[in-house]
């Protein structure tokens, strides 16, 4: 069991040789170094019920230019934060390439232990959230720095007393502050566990006795130094910044999948008055679907991927065309913003999720990673091969949340794709949508179907399952994905036939 009180020895013996000057010297030194490396911080502050979180972090920011970072507040969420998965807010404050992050309490507010009580069954998933999010900063490269202010009941009950003695401080006790402090060793043993639980090799946690602020001061400068100083050093000799993680797999594991070469491309439509009469049955029941959803607080994330002119805007048009226009977006997605790629890959997708009850329909999606970026050698084998597992976390996350996250690849042969290529081009109006990039990708078919089939393989999960649409026939694929989406949205929400 994790010992706050021998760690805290531990680090307090750590310490201090060099200066308040000195040091503070040296951190504006390192900010700067940090910045010219790409190196982004992540510091979060936890601690006591009076700990001097406030303090301290006022301690750490007067050595550091305020350019270049910022001091996140992590209260208790809105009612708007509460409508996306709980992870959400925080990947949304992650900090860009060199930049700093420090959070005033965390995530890990998530779990509530100032009442001591003991972890719940459903503590373990917020634990697994917790491990999930930490790895996926620290395996791209995030350096994370968590330190745990602590004080003794004795003196926590003194600042606590010293607060309520002056008017104008006495509105910063709350009663679940007296209460932790009352259940003191209650909540002693349930941060022992939890701080257990998630001090990991890429992300350990440092315990800092603040009953002496300068000390506690002194020792928090050495903590951030001594952990940019190894980040710098690591990145000089070209090794990865950090230890490697805890083994943080989604509870998940995938399904049974089929080739490309497998799928039958003859299925069409018979006739186009059966087509219609489908099409406009199906997106009615998709409008009352989308309104059971909103009333019931369920978020829908539709996820399109396809062979270039497989006809994912047709297919798209189809679904909006049955939707309230105010409860849904559809959300291109292209190559990365300069601001997107200087964080991690997923950060771009966590910021355009659906609030609960509103639909999300992404043209092209997070798994770019492990297709262009594959294949165009964007990203790195280390990086591709990672993102599988990152996805599969990242839709779990999802679904978990109680989301329907539904993912459709829309399949053509390559003798359909160049008839429609060639359309496109000896059309005036269709021009636009074929480039030459499209022509260069095409010559890359065998290299993208091995792609696709290891992506579909690899992340074909039961809550978050691959549909591979038969699109050489369009009008077929779109009653096809109108059925799917039809069939996964019902069975989210419990309806039979």
């Amino acid at each position: 069991m994790f010992d706050i009180f021998a760690k805290c020895i531990e680090e307090s013996n750590a310490n201090v040789f060099r200066t308040q000057d000195e040091m503070e010297a040296r951190l504006g030194e390192l900010q700067r170094e940090m910045q010219e490396a790409g190196i982004p911080t992540v510091i979060v502050f936890e601690g006591w019920s009076a700990s001097g979180k406030g303090s301290m972090i006022s301690r750490l920011i007067s050595a550091l230019d305020p350019r270049g970072f910022k001091v996140r507040t992590m209260a208790k969420p809105t009612d708007e934060e509460r409508r996306y998965p709980v992870m959400h807010r925080y990947w949304l404050n992650i900090p860009a390439n060199g930049k700093i992050a420090i959070f005033d309490r965390s995530w890990y507010r998530c779990i509530d232990f100032k009442d001591g009580k003991k972890l719940k069954a459903e503590d373990d998933g917020k634990i697994y959230n917790i491990l999930d999010f930490e790895s996926q900063l620290t395996s791209e490269g995030y350096l994370l720095i968590k330190i745990f202010l602590h004080i003794s009941s004795d003196e926590q009950k003194r600042r606590f007393d010293k607060l309520k003695s002056v008017k104008s401080t006495s509105w910063r006790v709350k009663k679940s502050d007296i209460k932790q402090n009352e259940n003191y060793i209650k909540v002693y043993r349930l941060l022992c566990e939890l701080l257990d639980r998630t001090n990991t090799e890429n992300a350990p946690w440092h315990v800092v006795n603040t009953s002496d602020r300068d000390i506690a001061a002194s020792n928090i400068y050495s903590i951030v130094i001594s952990a940019m100083e190894r980040a710098l050093e690591q990145k000089s000799r070209g090794l990865a910044i950090n230890p490697e993680g805890p083994a943080v797999h989604a509870p998940v594991k995938p399904q049974v999948s089929v080739s490309l070469r497998d799928v039958d491309l003859s299925l069409k439509v018979e006739s186009n008055s059966s087509y219609k009469k489908r099409l406009s049955a199906l997106q009615d029941r998709l409008f009352v679907l989308q309104n059971e959803l909103y009333r019931r607080r369920i978020p829908l994330i539709i996820a399109y991927e396809g062979w270039d002119a497989a006809g994912k805007g047709g297919n798209i048009r189809r679904v909006t065309q049955a939707l309230d226009p105010r409860g849904y977006e559809v959300i291109p997605i292209g190559a990365p913003t300069p601001e997107e790629k200087n964080r991690h890959f997923l950060w771009r997708f966590w910021r355009s999720l659906p609030k609960d009850g509103h639909t999300a329909i992404f043209d092209r999606t997070w798994y770019g990673r492990v297709l262009v970026e594959r294949i165009e050698g964007l990203a790195t084998e280390a990086q591709w091969r990672q993102a599988y597992d990152e996805i599969n976390r990242f839709e779990y996350s999802l679904t978990s949340a109680g989301a329907v996250v539904v993912k459709f690849w829309l399949h053509i042969d390559s003798d359909e794709q160049l008839v429609r290529f060639t359309a496109r081009q000896n059309t005036p109006s269709k021009q636009w949508k074929i480039t030459d990039e499209d022509w260069r990708n095409r010559s890359k078919w065998a290299d993208y179907e091995t792609a696709v089939d290891e992506m579909i393989a690899r992340t074909n999960t039961p809550d978050a399952p691959w549909i591979i649409i038969e699109s050489n026939d369009k009008k077929y694929a779109r009653l096809r994905a109108l059925e799917v989406l039809i069939a996964q949205v019902e069975k989210r929400l419990a309806i039979k036939d």
